[in-house]
């Protein structure tokens, strides 16, 4: 089945007219990732989100697109709370209202049902969902001074979904889904072509960086080869949480996500793409940077250090996960941190690395008994060598047990 093709036109912006966009003439924000609803270790999530969206629209206020591309996992669950969907038709409405375009499909967190209700009505508003696959990719076409650029929409893709549509396609894996819908494609490799998809695309020199907040599929099954986007003008992925570019310079990027959702994404800048398309060939990327209402901050170190920081800083509202590295027993941890950083999301203690734990040559486990097993677990936890009195405490317990 080949793609199905929509055509629409977009009003003269205020920008192009007074050149703020200068030579360039269609402006996109490229979004993913927004996961509304979201919880961390129970701390709900929606208030810093909406902090976000008010933070976008400010921007797109500033920077006029004329389109922004919403890349997938708008929500973090397939029945969103009442909340979360207020807080994307908030949105959605402002956008609309500013008169900006918007392009959106649905991630593997999303319900395809669910997020394309009203789809019809609201592409009366400007606003373009492509949540259920169909057999095709669908592609949409926008017209300005220099001709056409096509929009090209592939909502999650799953190899089940896959095979309906396809069923004399040997469709095993997510890439044999979406090289399935790739060959039914035909692009105008003469006009501008921007891509919109969620999936694990990989390709490049490095493999793309995943963050713990991520879903992964055991064995790699959801990795898609990621060559086929060279094609595009720019292809805006959703799915993976850190902002990063795969191919052709900076053209192939996933925005990430607005939020930080894991303690491995602490490190993170999270940024929005802005992308200008000129002529064929003549695109310009730029990152604006995003700032949350409350940061997220991985600590580590000993407890007094910590609240040592804390007392000189003040007390902070940021999400926390922190790590101890008290060589003994901490008294009260928990209640301590969390008067320092009320919003503590989780507290781990390191396992101190045992020098000489694991010896070349040191028989297997297998061939230990009870005692030596017991011993070798000791040092790999606390470093350390039992005493003679803790192993005579030891020997005592197992003979009561009736250990040999």
């Amino acid at each position: 089945m080949d793609s199905s093709t929509c055509f629409f036109h977009l009003k003269d912006k205020e920008g192009a007219k007074n050149g703020a966009k200068g030579a360039f003439h269609t402006r996109l924000f490229h979004l993913a990732d927004l996961h509304l609803g979201k919880t961390l270790n129970g701390f709900p999530l929606l208030e810093d989100q909406r902090f976000l969206l008010r933070q976008i629209l400010d921007l797109a206020r500033e920077k006029r697109p004329d389109a922004l591309l919403l890349a997938g996992d708008v929500y973090d669950r397939s029945s969103p709370g009442a909340e979360a969907v207020q807080a994307l038709d908030d949105f959605l409405t402002a956008l609309s209202r500013e008169g900006i375009s918007v392009f959106l499909i649905s991630g593997n967190h999303d319900s395809p049902e669910r997020l394309g209700f009203g789809g019809r009505l609201l592409e009366e508003s400007g606003v373009f969902v492509h949540s259920r696959f169909e057999g095709g990719v669908k592609t949409l076409r926008l017209n300005d001074q220099h001709g056409p650029v096509f929009f090209h929409l592939l909502p999650y893709l799953h190899p089940a979904l896959a095979r309906l549509f396809y069923p004399d396609d040997a469709i095993e894996s997510h890439e044999d889904a979406v090289r399935a819908a790739f060959s039914r494609l035909k692009l105008d490799e003469g006009a501008r072509n921007v891509f919109l998809g969620h999936q694990f695309f990989a390709g490049g020199a490095e493999e793309p960086r995943r963050a713990d907040s991520e879903t992964a599929y055991v064995g790699g099954l959801d990795r898609v080869s990621a060559e086929p986007l060279r094609a595009f003008d720019y292809a805006a992925l959703g799915h993976l949480h850190g902002p990063q570019a795969l191919l052709n310079g900076e053209r192939v990027r996933y925005a990430g996500s607005p939020l930080k959702y894991s303690a491995s994404e602490a490190g993170q800048k999270k940024s929005l793409p802005m992308v200008d398309l000129g002529k064929k060939g003549d695109v310009r990327l730029e990152l604006l940077p995003l700032t949350p209402l409350r940061e997220l901050r991985a600590l580590r170190g000993p407890l007094a250090d910590l609240l040592a920081t804390a007392l000189a800083q003040g007390p902070s509202e940021d999400y926390i996960h922190a790590t101890l590295t008290d060589q003994g027993a901490v008294y009260d941890a928990l209640s301590r941190l969390r008067q320092a950083y009320p919003n503590l999301l989780e507290l781990r203690f390191a396992l101190r690395e045992a020098p000489g734990a694991e010896t070349e040559g040191e028989p297997p486990a297998e061939e230990l008994g009870v005692e030596e097993l017991f011993g070798r677990f000791y040092l790999a936890q606390r470093g350390e060598t039992l005493s003679e009195t803790q192993m005579a405490l030891v020997r005592g317990y197992l003979r009561k047990e009736g250990q040999p």
